[in-house]
């Protein structure tokens, strides 16, 4: 249904995009050049009220990243250290955002600490970000707070590590051309 909104906000949904992103730069927790992944993300307000998105994910070395949401909504999301772009296929929409913020991309994993086994603490402008890998040392979960205090866990399922990078025009965002730019 064309103009139908979810309870999410845009900043938080931007936010969670920003700040998963700050995750996977280098760090003592070792990526590969790239990897795909399925990834269930859950938002739990202070209410107790959640938002579950589901998709799969494509990560390229050095700051590349496709998150292609399929539940509850058909929606892209395109990374690079400049910009994030934002493909809601629901609403035929397109959204463009210059990344001004300082973002210290490799500051939160270079901080992180291990906790205990597998799970790791990293502490980033007074927020605590908690990184768990799997028996292959490979990322298997993120929580943290977000800016509007909602409780973020992201899970990766059928985690695949690469050797090479993935060329950045498969990492680019597809959509037709009569989709509407929204400015950012």
């Amino acid at each position: 249904m064309r103009g139908r909104r979810h309870p999410i906000k845009k900043r938080q949904f931007i936010g969670f995009v920003l700040c998963s992103s700050v995750l996977f730069a280098q760090s003592i927790i070792s990526l590969p050049a790239s990897f795909h992944a399925d990834f269930r993300q859950t938002i739990t307000s202070e209410q107790k009220k959640q938002i579950v998105y589901q998709g799969k994910i494509d990560f390229s070395s050095p700051d590349r990243f496709k998150w292609r949401y399929t539940v509850p909504t058909k929606k892209e999301v395109c990374v690079d250290s400049k910009k994030l772009l934002v493909v809601d296929h629901d609403l035929e929409q397109v959204s463009s955002y210059i990344i001004d913020k300082a973002l210290n991309l490799s500051a939160i994993l270079k901080g992180a600490k291990l906790h205990r086994k597998s799970v790791y603490i990293a502490k980033y402008r007074d927020k605590y970000y908690t990184i768990q890998v799997n028996s292959r040392q490979e990322l298997s979960r993120i929580a943290y707070r977000d800016d509007l205090d909602n409780n973020v866990l992201i899970v990766f399922s059928r985690m695949k590590y690469g050797k090479k990078e993935i060329p950045a025009d498969q990492m680019k965002c597809d959509y037709p051309e009569r989709y509407d730019w929204v400015g950012g």
